[in-house]
């Protein structure tokens, strides 16, 4: 009778757990040895952690930014579940959904928004939190956090971030003199109490990718010296996105170079046996993530507009107003490198970087069929409209390369 006793107790057992679907256990085989007197005690232990698992399955799961808050029945106990926020409100967050187009050494609002579902009154100090992220949405870096009119900057953003709240439940971010490497996705996050809601806005600063090669030549840099080097011309790696963008405006380039993320790539729009093959499609060819020390290839900067260049904005109706300039400078018998210099600097200016170069043709249509000295030593001029005796059919920025001797004009820059 006891054995029979035991196994209706976890006959029963097993029916509460599984809600009502009765999990019937084959009865014991003669040869099987029962201890008599087990204790009913024992299934408590069992009976309450399976308990504790059913309550957070999957079906009691009300999705609301990947967790809930409390989980109770409805009166009637009839399997219909309904679920209380703490808050009483469905928080809500928004930010704009087009990108925000910036440039370098202006300043930007990155606009968020918050609301409760339905409406709520005064509400206590709210925490909200800004953090930059990288292209996969991990978290980069700290931007600011801030509690009412109190807020704290990190890092690089120290003395040129601040929280805007014109409205009642705005959340903006306001960067002051942007950099380069500011272009990004941002997190808005809102926190109140146990509810905590975000979401993701896009800076994009308008500018130039362009290849790049040292004096030494074709592969002598390390992913550290890519970084350099660009920061030397004005400008710093470029990313994929930035990438992507100039191949889809027409960039071809059949040199491999580093991107910001440590990998080496290179833009294909006409396909050809030495840049992949005829037969792959043009696109963007990777050779996915490199040894920052020890492989070398070229580099592929990224230049803004010219900080405040006058130029079209990105929606064609408004323009940026500036103070940057390039210019050129010749004499009847040319220039050496350092006589470049200094007419320039005679001219309250200096001579010119590459990505100064190359954004004064993109942004300000620079068009010069005379060769000048560039702060790098290299010489090059920049062609709008393609014309006889000043280089090939397409737009661009050609090169002489970097000579050792010889006499040249020389592109100078100067803010205004």
């Amino acid at each position: 009778m006891e054995s029979a006793w035991h196994h209706c107790q976890t006959v029963l057992a097993f029916s509460w757990l599984f809600g009502g679907v009765t999990a019937v256990l084959p009865p014991l085989q003669p040869r099987l040895r029962v201890q008599p007197r087990f204790p009913a005690m024992l299934l408590f232990p069992l009976l309450l952690k399976a308990t504790l698992l059913r309550l957070a399955s999957g079906s009691y799961h009300p999705f609301y930014n990947g967790f809930y808050y409390n989980h109770i029945m409805n009166d009637n106990d009839d399997g219909q579940d309904k679920v209380d926020y703490f808050s009483g409100a469905r928080l809500v967050v928004e930010t704009s959904r087009d990108p925000i187009y910036s440039y370098n050494g202006a300043n930007v609002t990155l606009p968020c928004h918050y609301r409760y579902e339905p409406d709520q009154g005064p509400k206590r100090k709210i925490r909200i939190k800004w953090s930059k992220l990288r292209d996969d949405y991990t978290k980069e870096q700290d931007v600011m956090v801030a509690i009412g009119k109190t807020y704290m900057a990190f890092g690089d953003f120290k003395g040129r971030a601040h929280m805007r709240q014109a409205s009642r439940h705005e959340a903006s971010l306001v960067i002051s003199d942007v950099r380069l490497k500011d272009d990004g996705k941002y997190r808005c996050e809102v926190i109140d109490g146990l509810e905590d809601e975000s979401d993701v806005v896009d800076l994009r600063l308008k500018g130039i990718v362009f290849p790049y090669q040292p004096p030494r030549g074709q592969y002598r840099l390390n992913f550290h010296e890519a970084e350099h080097v660009c920061q030397e011309q004005g400008a710093i790696l470029a990313n994929f996105n930035q990438l992507f963008q100039a191949w889809s405006e027409g960039l071809d380039w059949c040199n491999a170079g580093w991107l910001a993320d440590g990998t080496v790539q290179y833009p294909i729009r006409l396909p050809r046996k030495p840049c992949g093959g005829v037969h792959l499609a043009p696109g963007i060819r990777s050779y996915g993530p490199r040894h920052r020390h020890l492989h070398r290839f070229d580099a592929f900067c990224f230049s803004s507009a010219l900080k405040g260049a006058v130029c079209p904005s990105p929606l064609g109706h408004r323009t940026w107003p500036g103070w940057g300039e390039v210019f050129y400078l010749d004499r009847l018998a040319g220039m050496t490198l350092e006589e470049a210099k200094q007419s320039c600097q005679d001219a309250g200016a200096e001579i010119a970087r590459v990505g100064h170069l190359y954004s004064a043709w993109k942004f300000l249509g620079l068009d010069r069929c005379n060769a000048g000295w560039l702060a790098d030593g290299s010489v090059r001029y920049p062609i709008v409209t393609p014309r006889a005796n000043c280089g090939p059919a397409e737009p661009g920025v050609r090169s002489f390369g970097f000579p050792s001797k010889g006499r040249f004009g020389v592109f100078c820059y100067r803010e205004r």
